[in-house]
């Protein structure tokens, strides 16, 4: 009996692999061929980087009054396939959409050579977050040139950081509206003492594309000095956007746009309680910014498979909130 009640367990064990297999086994991705023009571009920022992107056309672009510009995460660039699913819905609801990258694109880059031939690093490992202003300006500035009076900015994930505190920063006129996809919502952090003291000696000493290993995660990862120094230097109004930490004058009371923030239902970095803490937020800080939160259904952190949901929630807010034309709940 023993040996049948072993041979049931391995039985068990050996169907529970196989279910588990089948649950995470690859699968192919299901993007489909854009229905409109699609093309590669490239902007050239105020500091000699060259970021590329996509452009996403509509079928009628109208009188091009407002264009999507949608910037990558954390390790991400602007071709991962739930990106270009949701400026392909986009566009399919009349809105020409940039998914474009950033000088922080992927882990790490080649971001510019100087004069003497010097290859500047770019990328979540080496890139200095607070200059990626550089590279949305010149998204928007494209923009421009191409007509568009107005643009709306999404950030998703850690792009959120830099599109909120661009648009708080700049107060430019020409941003509209700006998105939270997925980022941070909650008050920002110091890091370790230590690993400050570190980052600060290597970058005296000319050693800041030097890696130091991030202390307290879940798994390895790892940071240039100069990049761990640049985030922890971030004021405290964009580190605390929203006040919740109890920042003084927060990077949202800066703000002249409306905002989206959402995100997805199942297993996303947060949730409908961080989206309540924002609204809370916003109301005690007597900001002007009108926030419109809510949760895309059955969507993890990229939306895979929910890219035309997110497309059709981003439209419908686009069209309430920022065009100001009726629309049908």
């Amino acid at each position: 009996m023993r040996w049948k009640l072993g041979l049931g367990l391995i039985g068990l064990v050996v169907v529970g692999g196989i279910a588990t297999w089948l649950m995470r086994r690859p699968r192919p991705e299901n993007q489909k061929a854009g229905r409109y023009p699609e093309e590669l571009t490239y902007v050239r920022t105020s500091d000699n980087v060259v970021d590329a992107g996509m452009r996403f056309s509509a079928p009628q672009q109208g009188s091009k009054e407002v264009a999507v510009i949608w910037v990558h995460g954390w390790g991400a660039n602007f071709y991962m396939p739930s990106y270009v699913g949701i400026g392909r819905e986009l566009a399919a609801r009349g809105f020409v959409t940039f998914s474009v990258n950033t000088r922080m694109h992927d882990i790490g880059n080649v971001e510019k050579y100087t004069f003497f031939d010097k290859r500047v690093r770019g990328g979540g490992y080496w890139g200095v977050t607070s200059e990626s202003s550089r590279d949305i300006a010149a998204w928007i500035d494209y923009a421009e040139q191409l007509g568009f009076k107005k643009v709306v900015l999404i950030g998703h994930s850690a792009g959120w950081a830099s599109v909120a505190r661009y648009a708080a920063e700049t107060q430019d006129d020409r941003v509209s509206g700006v998105v939270l996809a997925s980022g941070f919502v909650g008050a920002g952090r110091s890091a370790d003492p230590q690993q400050i003291e570190q980052a600060k000696k290597l970058v005296d000493e000319g050693a800041g594309e030097d890696l130091l290993r991030l202390a307290n995660t879940a798994f390895p990862s790892f940071i240039s000095a100069a990049t761990f120094l640049d985030t922890e230097n971030t004021p405290s109004v964009y580190k605390d956007f929203f006040g919740i930490g109890g920042a003084q004058s927060p990077g949202i009371t800066r703000l002249n746009c409306s905002m989206l923030a959402f995100f997805g239902s199942s297993g996303d970095i947060a949730g409908e309680k961080e989206l309540k803490q924002a609204e809370a937020a916003i109301q005690k800080t007597g900001a002007r910014t009108k926030i419109t939160t809510l949760m895309i259904a059955n969507a993890g952190h990229e939306y895979v498979g929910e890219e035309a949901q997110v497309a059709e929630k981003i439209a419908h807010w686009i069209k309430a909130e920022v065009l100001k034309v009726a629309v049908k709940n």
